[in-house]
């Protein structure tokens, strides 16, 4: 369930923006998807002109490309840890993001987010959540007032059923994602499956997100709450940066 939206423009824009915020010795967390991968390109950019840096990929397709870029990868298990160098920034994209209203949390732009179109969130949520500094990069059509895209939630093949059932429990209605160019369901890296549960307009998205994360079977789910330090919105024209 790939997001679209947006034109590559503004995604390279905002892409490329992040990418301008790394420094010289810093250990990248490297995003997935097509607004994430102009960052990467961009830093393999700069490697090339000498910048020192080594990332850490959430997906097989953000190590390939790195790779394929010039990027020197760790392991997650390198980078954090006892001795470990540390993450010092995540560059990562988003379905969705909650800009909110005015006297709400999320007024400056930096809100809770949605992810998970590319199957990639429980590896995404472990190196956004050990990073220093999370950056988001997205176009201006994944913002919206109050999170409503369905959440994506990562759940063990033998748990499916009992999950699903927790979903709707919890007022939510899940769908198994099922592949694009092959019979069968969509497999994520780490062998699961993918229930896209959608809620709505999901007004408290710490306590779904609590819920979810409760619920046995599941693996993870793409609700990424209190976690982002800066989003990077691209326009047609430039960049705006909004920061907690």
């Amino acid at each position: 369930m790939k997001t679209s939206g947006g034109s590559d423009a503004a995604k390279r824009r905002a892409g490329e923006s992040a990418a301008e915020a790394v420094d010289d010795g810093d250990v990248v967390g490297l995003g997935t998807g097509s607004t994430a991968a102009h960052a990467i390109r961009r830093l393999g950019e700069r490697v090339d002109s000498g910048l020192d840096v080594r990332g850490v990929a959430t997906s097989f397709a953000s190590r390939e490309l790195a790779a394929d870029c010039g990027v020197p990868l760790l392991d997650l298990d390198e980078a954090v840890g006892t001795d470990a160098p540390g993450i010092d920034v995540a560059i990562d994209g988003a379905d969705q993001v909650a800009v909110g209203g005015e006297g709400d949390e999320t007024a400056t732009g930096v809100g809770p987010l949605i992810k998970g179109g590319g199957a990639a969130h429980a590896r995404e949520k472990l190196v956004d959540a050990a990073a220093d500094r999370f950056l988001v990069v997205a176009d201006p059509s994944k913002e919206a007032p109050v999170l409503d895209r369905s959440v994506p939630v990562e759940v063990l093949p033998a748990g499916r059923t009992a999950v699903a059932e927790a979903v709707r429990a919890a007022g939510g209605e899940p769908v198994l994602r099922r592949a694009e160019r092959k019979d069968g369901p969509v497999v994520t890296d780490n062998g699961n499956l993918v229930l896209d549960c959608a809620f709505g307009e999901i007004d408290d998205p710490d306590a779904l997100a609590t819920t979810l994360a409760t619920t046995p079977g599941v693996v993870e789910h793409g609700l990424f709450v209190g976690l982002t330090d800066e989003v990077h919105v691209g326009a047609e024209a430039g960049v705006r940066v909004a920061r907690r």
